[in-house]
Order: C-alpha cells, then structure tokens, then sequence
C-alpha cells in the first residue's frame, strides 16, 4: 500500500489490489477538477478504479498551520483516523458484495422456481387438452391397468404357491435323505409291508415298522441303551430326535420333558412350546406338535418323575395320557393316578388348555412357563429354577409364585424342585428279558 500526503488541500491516496470498484479516465478528471475547484470539502474522500484492477482512494484532510504541525510526521493521528476511516469503507464495500452476492443467489432462486412453476403449469395445460381430447382412451387405459394390477397379483400368488411347494419338496428331501442315512429307520417306500393305520397302532406290531414310531418300538428292535434317538410317528408326523430312557421300570420312556440344572430358560413363547426347545442331554421341551403326534398313535401312559434339594426321590404315574392338536390348544387329557406321591396333576389340570406368557394368560404370563393352567395351577412343572428350593414372592418381589411346584411335595406354592422328568410309553408296553 503506498500513502501519497499532499500540501493544502492535503489528499490521502491509497493503492489497493483487493478493491474491486471499477472507474473510467473521465471520472477520473471529473474527481481532480472537484477537487482543485475546493467543491471537495476537508475531510471527504473520492475512489477510481484504475485499468490495472487497483483503485486509487484520495481524501482531503484539514489544513494544519505551521505551529499546529511543524512536523508533518507529528500528524500521525490524522492519518491514522482516515486509514481507519478507509478500513471502514472496505469492510462496508465487502459487507455490500456479500449482500449483493446473496440478493443474486437468491434471485436465481426465485427465476429457477418460475420456471419449474411455468413447466407444471405448461404440463397441466397440456394434460388437461389430452384428458379432454381422448377421455375415452384414458379410461380404457384405466381399465388395462386394474386388469394388470390383478394379473400382477395373481402372478404374485402363483408365485407364493411356488416358492411353498419348492420348500417343502426340499424339506421332504431332506427328511427323506436324513431317514435314508439313519441306520435305525429304513425305509423302503415300493417294496414295503402296507399295514393300515389301526394296525400300526396294536403294540405288537409297531416294533416291526421299517421306522420305529417312539421309544417302545425302539426298544422292541431290539435297542436297549439310554440316549439320543430319531423316531418317525405313523400319525402323518415327520422324523423327530427323542430322548429315550431304557432304564425306568423296564424302559421304552419317550421322555418329553426334562428339568435339572436351570441351564435351560423355560419362560417362552407359544411358538417355542409349540416346536420344541432346551438341550437333548440337560434341559428341554419335546414340542407340542411332538407330544401330540406320538400320544395320539394309541393309548399311552404317561410317568412324572420328582427330586428335591434333599435328594429325595417319587414319583406319579397317569394311565391315560395325551394332548389335542394346536387348533385346540392342546388340550391335557390325563387320569388314572397312582405313584409314590400325592396327585398334584390330574385333578386340577386335567381337560385345562395349554397356554404361554405371550398368548395373554394371566396365570402363563405371573407363572413365567408354559402349561396346562387353571387359576392358576398345583403344578407348574415349566416355572422358575430356583437353586435350593424354597423362595418368596416378597423375596422375589412377585406376584405370585413360579417356581417349578408340586403342591402335595410341602403343601406349598413356594418349593421349587431339583429335578423333574416327564415321560411317556405305550400304555400295553411289556419289558422284554432279551432283545
């Protein structure tokens, strides 16, 4: 920046190279002859815009007398104050152009939406002249559209069908392929025995199926060793892993549930109860679907085994034992009672509906299991494990208890089992001596 400082009238003349204002020669001149004519008061100042892009500032500052200023470096303060005036001036001009730059932004703005706005009117104009001129072919045009709409979703419902069929041939070839690979159930499709269902149910002759149905009919082919076993129910079930006992009071137990550790959390959902849950060698549920197919091939019975945190052992036997289909909620059909503990089953659960937490079931939802309630229950085989037995709902801070209760064990609602098993067999089975 170079400073100019003239006798009277005394001119500041600034050169600036980021001062855009643009000028001509003739405003030049104009501006000198204002000024050499004094119509350019002290104090004021003038701009130009050089071709160079600089722009040259002259301002007059008062006329100073010899003994107020001797020394023209003695007048830095009037100097300073018009530098500060001329700081000023750019920092307005800046302010300006950014203004100005945002009034043309938005202008823009304001163009692009008039044009978007004549395009909608100029489309609408334009539609409405085809809407009147072939009203006749925008309603056939209608018409194509609803029968397209309903051959899109006939196509689409074909197509659900398909993707169905497709699934379930795949799961039926891979039952098939896990039955074929299973050395316990063979089954030979065209050249099998054909035995009608009644058959198939007489105890004698379910051990001589290809696939064995439950556990009793394992252990008439002659498998005598507790475990881990598929089996095949002839009511149209498909194949299904069981636990089988060889060992109670003869063997041939399906067991269909099983509590011992707490390792397995029995609060689930009906969808859950209704497929099966839990771990084959610690803690499960069979499965509703399960119970039902094996319990409805023929009469079976069903054996409730207890033990406490005393390692003290009973246990309750029904003659009769079965469950409805899901279409009504598997209803407990279960009598005969006999056993080394008092009923706290059958008399109160029997003909009662099976319900979870989730199917809105107060006594399901207070209970934290799965079971045959009713207001809510003597047993409660599904509930809470608590580790020692005894606990309170103040303790627990519940509504009511849940542990896994048998009523008749302390006469209380609140002692929770160590270990409880629910199995079932053929209610004819016999105990063979050799296989």
């Amino acid at each position: 920046m170079n400073i100019l400082l003239l006798h009277t009238p005394v001119f500041l003349v600034v050169w600036s190279s980021w001062l855009m204002v643009r000028g001509n020669d003739t405003e030049f001149h104009e501006n000198t002859q204002r000024i050499s004519s004094g119509l350019i008061q002290c104090g004021e100042y003038s701009n130009q815009a050089l071709p160079n892009g600089k722009c040259r500032i002259m301002a007059t500052l008062p006329q100073l007398d010899e003994q107020r200023c001797p020394d023209m470096f003695r007048c830095t303060d009037e100097v300073s104050y018009w530098l500060h005036e001329n700081e000023e001036r750019k920092q307005q001009i800046l302010d300006l152009k950014e203004t100005i730059s945002e009034l043309q932004e938005e202008l823009r703005n304001h163009r692009h939406r008039i044009k978007v706005l004549e395009l909608q009117v100029s489309r609408r104009m334009q539609n409405e002249e085809r809407n009147s001129l072939n009203s006749s072919l925008e309603h056939r045009f209608r018409e194509l559209e609803q029968h397209y709409a309903e051959a899109n979703t006939l196509l689409h419902i074909h197509g659900s069908l398909v993707y169905d069929l497709q699934a379930q041939i795949h799961n039926l070839s891979m039952t098939v392929e896990k039955v074929r690979r299973d050395p316990g159930c063979m089954i030979n499709i065209v050249r099998g025995p054909l035995i009608s269902p009644q058959k198939a149910l007489h105890p004698e002759i379910q051990h001589v199926r290809n696939c064995p149905i439950d556990c009793a009919s394992i252990y008439y082919n002659g498998v005598r060793r507790t475990g881990i076993y598929t089996v095949v129910p002839s009511m149209g079930g498909l194949p299904v892993e069981v636990f089988c006992d060889m060992e109670t009071e003869g063997g041939g137990w399906t067991m269909i549930q099983r509590r011992q550790d707490g390792s397995v959390n029995f609060n689930r959902s009906w969808k859950e109860y209704k497929e099966g849950f839990g771990d084959m060698h610690t803690e499960f549920w069979l499965g509703n679907d399960y119970i039902h197919d094996i319990s409805s091939q023929g009469d079976y019975s069903l054996r409730i085994d207890l033990e406490d945190w005393n390692n003290k052992h009973k246990h309750a036997l029904y003659e009769s034992f079965s469950i409805e289909e899901e279409a009504n909620h598997y209803r407990l059909h279960v009598n005969g009672f006999s056993g080394t503990v008092e009923d706290s089953f059958s008399w109160y659960h029997n003909k009662r509906s099976f319900s979870t937490p989730d199917t809105g079931n107060i006594c399901a939802e207070i209970s934290h299991g799965g079971w045959w309630y009713h207001q809510c229950f003597f047993s409660n085989l599904n509930g809470v494990y608590y580790k020692g037995g005894r606990y309170s709902a103040k303790g627990k801070n519940l509504l009511g208890p849940d542990g896994i209760v048998w009523y008749a064990w302390k006469d209380s609602d609140y002692y929770s089992m160590k270990k409880v098993s629910m199995m079932i067999r053929p209610r004819t089975f016999r105990p063979r001596l050799s296989p």
